[in-house]
């Protein structure tokens, strides 16, 4: 079996540190008990080298053997099927942790991302707001009913709903005690604490290397 290889920078500012995408796949390594590479591409100056592995210039992207992929969704899939610590084998629950992987993409990442973006540049009335808020109550009330997404127990639909709902203007908004207790439950995981603490040291490591 060849060893994955994740892809991220060398380098980035401190504010997107901890949340650079790279982590969804160091955490699902760290879950499935895989061992793992990490390597870089710079930050500045991304080149044709770069594009030929991730079209829009964005990391991370995934060596495994001949196979390369992009986009940390396709990754955390390809990875999950290396292990059943990740995905479920029997049909239910596959379909379970599928069906959830891509709402956590596709339901709540489509809408926090842009809302997000809006927050942060100072736009005085987020047309999103609305649209955000009922994605995350719908959230809520399902959070409520389960400890888990699919198959009763933590699949990668979880490591990436985790991730998603875990940025901190999306954690803070609103009253959410379900999803809050879930967020806190799932990256208390050693696989999350470590492939974080991995992650900020990387880019620690950058700062050295700059100065």
């Amino acid at each position: 079996m060849s060893e994955p290889i994740v892809w991220t920078y060398d380098w980035v500012p401190e504010g997107p540190r901890g949340f650079v995408r790279d982590i969804r796949l160091r955490w699902a390594c760290e879950e499935a008990g895989l061992a793992y590479s990490v390597r870089t591409v710079p930050f500045e100056d991304r080149g044709p080298d770069h594009l030929a592995l991730q079209p829009f210039g964005q990391v991370p992207f995934l060596s495994d053997g001949e196979l390369q992929i992009f986009e940390s969704g396709a990754g955390l899939l390809h990875l999950a099927g290396k292990s059943e610590a990740l995905m479920p084998r029997d049909p239910v629950g596959e379909a379970q942790t599928l069906q959830w992987t891509i709402a956590a993409l596709n339901s709540i990442e489509m809408v926090s991302v842009p809302w997000w973006f809006l927050e942060v540049t100072g736009v005085k009335d987020n047309q999103l707001t609305g649209w955000l808020e009922g994605r995350l109550d719908h959230m809520e009330g399902i959070l409520k009913e389960r400890q888990w997404l699919a198959a009763d127990r933590f699949t990668v639909a979880d490591l990436l709903m985790a991730d998603v709902l875990r940025v901190a203007r999306v954690r803070s908004f609103g009253n959410r005690p379900a999803t809050e207790s879930y967020v806190t439950r799932i990256t208390e995981r050693p696989s999350f604490k470590k492939a974080h603490a991995d992650q900020m040291a990387h880019f620690a490591a950058g700062d050295k290397i700059r100065s």
